[in-house]
């Protein structure tokens, strides 16, 4: 699952995504579809999904 996640993040625009909403709404789609798809439990996913968006945010500030 992390794999995929980091991949997911990398494939995502290199423009400041950070400042976008529609960007950030699709990460976030994608995010809880695949904890989802590994059974991630629901009162958990909103949580995880934050914290995953600010670990993103975080990677592509240091990235660039």
């Amino acid at each position: 699952m992390a794999r995929e996640l980091t991949e997911m993040v990398k494939k995502m625009p290199k423009l400041d995504w950070t400042q976008r909403e529609s960007v950030r709404a699709n990460l976030r789609r994608n995010v809880r579809r695949l904890l989802a798809k590994y059974g991630y439990p629901p009162d958990l996913a909103e949580g995880a999904t934050q914290l995953i968006l600010r670990q993103a945010e975080l990677s592509t500030e240091n990235g660039a």
